[in-house]
């Protein structure tokens, strides 16, 4: 007698409890990315790097922000392939753990003062380990999320992934304002660590979280009925290079998130502009508090009308609305600059930013979705880190043709709008179909025998 398959359907109660272990999961997780970030524009140039040229430190300070991004793919390849191997809840307690670790480390760092050029080599390694993390994290809660979700829901709990992350960014900046008001000689000697120090309540509150959390049903269906691949990486590249290619070419719109949260913020309170840091931080919260009801509010809509639309909202207006935000703070205007960051980051951006963990997981099959989505974000999302790098180039010796960093993130918006258009709807597949190409094939022969 032959045992069947389990079913693909959820538990009662299971997608909340998955979607709600990658909010949390995700908020603790990215709270760690994000202080990297404020820290890399506000405070790294001064201890890590050459105070004599501070054109220079900043640019290399704001390199190291970069690299995460760069270790990223590399950590795509390695977790992608164990999670489609061995679950995705493996992966999603590993990352946690590791980035817990690399953050605590870097508050534990001796500055350039101390060891010398040792320090920023330090920096470089811990922020690797930082990369490694994060290149597993938002892949396994997405597929954890949407292989949980009930089908016709998948936008709504998919999207929790990325409010987590929104979280963990508004989290980050509400800790960093107060260190930030700290006496300068205070916050560049010991309170610019504390907030990398409360990484080890991170690492342990996310483990309590997700090691209880079930594995999905979609996954123990595919394990028991046809096995897991051997080698997800030879059937990624043979069925689904372009939908790759498509989540590569999206993935680079996180580059108005890398441009927003560390370039603006650095621009912003440079001496060019002279904003203060402690309003541009709340500028970033409060865009954030913004954009944890909209990504929701974005998700159920693609769950109504499809992803792609809800998508290229999101990508055109960013486009559009970096020009306002940085044309608000070259005027120094704080009412201007608080009401077209919110707009920009809250509102539009997270049109894009609440569907893309849908829509890029649908174009996958079960067996390796993890897999498509890490490789193919990471990737893009390494382009996406050093956009910042980038922008301090172009944006000129003095660091405020704030236009032209306007115009190369604008222009990374394209390949998105170019990967939405080009991809199948898939909001009112079935979630055992997603990623088939077979189900067209029966229409076509239909009406060809017509």
């Amino acid at each position: 007698m032959s045992v069947p398959a389990p079913s693909t359907d959820a538990p009662p109660g299971q997608p909340k409890k998955a979607a709600t272990a990658a909010w949390i999961g995700s908020a603790l997780e990215y709270y760690d990315f994000f202080i990297y970030g404020s820290a890399a524009a506000l405070i790294f140039p001064e201890i890590f790097f050459d105070e004599s040229d501070p054109a220079t430190a900043t640019l290399l300070s704001l390199a190291t922000f970069g690299v995460a991004y760069a270790a990223r793919p590399v950590g795509a390849f390695f977790l992608g392939h164990v999670g489609d191997r061995l679950g995705r809840k493996k992966i999603m307690v590993f990352t946690l753990v590791l980035m817990g670790l690399s953050t605590f480390l870097i508050g534990c760092l001796p500055t350039r003062d101390q060891v010398g050029t040792l320090a920023p080599v330090l920096l470089v390694l811990c922020r690797v380990l930082q990369g490694i993390s994060a290149a597993g994290e938002q892949a396994s809660a997405n597929s954890m999320t949407l292989e949980h979700a009930p089908s016709e829901r998948r936008g709504f709990f998919t999207s929790f992934t990325l409010s987590g992350t929104q979280g963990g960014q508004l989290l980050a900046t509400l800790v960093f304002i107060p260190v930030a008001a700290l006496p300068e000689e205070q916050l560049l000697s010991w309170g610019w660590r504390v907030p990398f120090w409360l990484s080890v309540a991170v690492a342990v509150v996310g483990w309590f979280i997700r090691r209880n959390l079930d594995e999905t049903p979609a996954f123990a269906q595919q394990a028991a009925s046809e096995g897991v691949v051997k080698l997800p990486l030879v059937v990624l590249v043979r069925e689904h290079w372009a939908d790759v290619l498509r989540v590569i070419g999206g993935a680079l719109i996180a580059s108005v998130s890398t441009i927003f949260t560390v370039w603006a913020l650095a621009y912003a309170t440079s001496d060019s502009v002279g904003m203060s840091r402690t309003a541009m931080l709340w500028v970033g919260a409060l865009a954030n508090v913004v954009a944890l009801a909209a990504i929701p509010l974005w998700a159920t809509l693609s769950d109504r009308i499809g992803r792609r639309p809800v998508y290229l909202i999101g990508a055109v207006g960013s486009a559009v609305t970096m020009f306002l935000y940085l044309w608000a703070i070259s005027t120094g205007s704080y009412p201007l600059t608080f009401l077209t960051g919110i707009v920009c980051f809250g509102v539009v951006y997270s049109a894009a930013n609440g569907v893309w963990p849908a829509f890029y997981g649908e174009m996958f099959t079960t067996r390796v979705r993890l897999s498509g989505v890490a490789i193919g974000t990471q990737i893009g999302f390494a382009v996406a880190g050093f956009a910042v790098t980038f922008a301090a180039r172009i944006a000129g010796p003095d660091g405020d043709d704030w236009s032209a960093v306007a115009l190369f993130t604008a222009a990374l918006c394209v390949p998105p709008v170019i990967a939405a258009l080009t991809a199948r709807e898939t909001h009112k597949i079935p979630t055992e179909h997603l990623g088939e190409r077979a189900p067209e094939e029966p229409a076509r022969q239909e009406r060809v025998t017509a």
